[in-house]
């Protein structure tokens, strides 16, 4: 399974982004897809995640209520529409999947490339 992160760039603060991570195989409805951020000299911390079949959704606290995790069945993609962005959300984030939700990275199996993400103040 390959993961394509798309989307990261530069915005001010307060603007938004979404980014785009497209699977090239079948997303099974018991899989989970989310999404990571590595911010400088930080460890990979926990951003969002979704259960492909049922469609719940789960966030980090320091996101909630600003991003947004969604999928579209047909296209096999999770994006996270990233609002009312930070400085601190400043980082690459990283596409993810894997058979079971965690919020520990050792907890997905495949990994997108990264997608760089800066806020500016």
């Amino acid at each position: 399974v390959q993961l394509q992160a798309s989307g990261g760039g530069l915005v001010q603060a307060g603007g938004s982004l979404i980014l785009s991570c497209a699977s090239s195989e079948r997303t099974y409805s018991s899989s989970v897809m989310g999404w990571f951020r590595r911010a400088p000299g930080k460890e990979r911390d926990f951003v969002a995640a979704i259960r492909w079949g049922v469609g719940n959704t789960y966030y980090a606290d320091s996101v909630k209520g600003r991003f947004s995790i969604s999928r579209d069945n047909a296209k096999n993609t999770v994006y996270l529409q990233m609002n009312s962005l930070k400085s601190e959300d400043t980082a690459i984030y990283y596409c993810t999947r894997g058979v079971r939700y965690s919020r520990e990275w050792s907890g997905y199996t495949y990994w997108g490339q990264g997608t760089l993400v800066t806020v500016s103040s």
